[in-house]
C-alpha cells in the first residue's frame, strides 16, 4: 500500500504550501512510505485527485486544494482531517496503516476500550452506577428505618452530621483567624506608627 499525497509544487499559496509541508515532513520523519503527485504539472494527476476526492469533503466550489491524502485509491483526507488525526494521535488508522510494533501510536487494552467522549469503557459505567446505587440504597435503607424506628436512627444521623459541620466551621474559623492573623501584625504597625 502507498500513501499517496497529491501537492501543487508551484502553489502561490503559502497557507497551501505550508501544508503541504507540514504532511510531507510528518510523512517522512515517520518514516511512511508515500509518493507525491504533483497537480501543477500534470493534468492526469489533478483531474485523478478531484474524481476521487468524495462529494461530501469537497469544498462549495466544487474543487479541493491539496494536500489530499490517498491509501491506494481509498481516500484518507485533506490537511484538516490530517491534523486532527495527528493531534489525536490516530494517525496510522487514518492512513489506513497497521502501526509499527513498539510505537507510541499503537493503543493500550485501556485505550482500545475508551468511549468517543473519551471515558474507558468498564470504567465510567461501573463508577457511574457505583455512585448511583449507593446513594439511592442509603437513602431508601435510612426512610425505611426511620418509619420503623419513629425517628431514633434519623436524630442520631442529625446530631452526627451536626458534629461534622460544627467542626468544619471550627476548622474554617481557625484558617480565618490565622489569615486574619497574619495580617494584624501589619495593621499593629500602623496603628503604633500613627499614634
Amino acid at each position: 500500500m502507498v500513501i499517496k499525497v497529491f501537492v501543487a509544487t508551484s502553489s502561490g499559496s503559502i497557507a497551501i504550501r505550508k501544508k503541504q509541508q507540514e504532511v510531507v515532513g510528518f510523512l517522512e520523519a515517520n518514516k511512511i512510505d508515500f509518493k507525491e503527485f504533483d497537480i501543477a504539472g500534470d493534468e492526469d494527476n489533478r483531474r485523478w485527485m478531484r474524481e476521487n476526492v468524495p462529494g461530501e469533503k469537497k469544498p462549495q466550489n466544487g474543487i479541493p486544494l491539496p494536500p489530499q491524502i490517498f491509501n491506494e485509491e481509498q481516500y484518507c483526507g485533506d490537511f484538516d482531517s490530517f491534523f486532527s488525526a495527528k493531534e489525536e494521535n490516530i494517525i496510522y488508522s487514518f492512513l489506513g496503516l497497521a502501526p509499527p510494533p513498539g510505537s507510541k501510536v499503537t493503543k493500550s487494552p485501556e485505550e482500545a476500550s475508551s468511549l468517543p467522549n473519551g471515558d474507558v469503557a468498564g470504567e465510567a459505567q461501573s463508577t457511574t452506577e457505583g455512585a448511583e446505587k449507593p446513594g439511592d440504597g442509603g437513602e431508601q435503607e435510612a426512610q425505611k428505618e426511620e418509619s420503623e424506628e419513629a425517628g431514633d436512627l434519623g436524630g442520631s444521623q442529625e446530631k452526627h452530621a451536626g458534629d461534622v459541620t460544627e467542626e468544619g466551621a471550627e476548622g474554617e474559623a481557625e484558617d480565618e483567624e490565622a489569615e486574619a492573623g497574619e495580617e494584624e501584625p501589619g495593621d499593629d504597625e500602623e496603628a503604633e506608627e500613627d499614634s
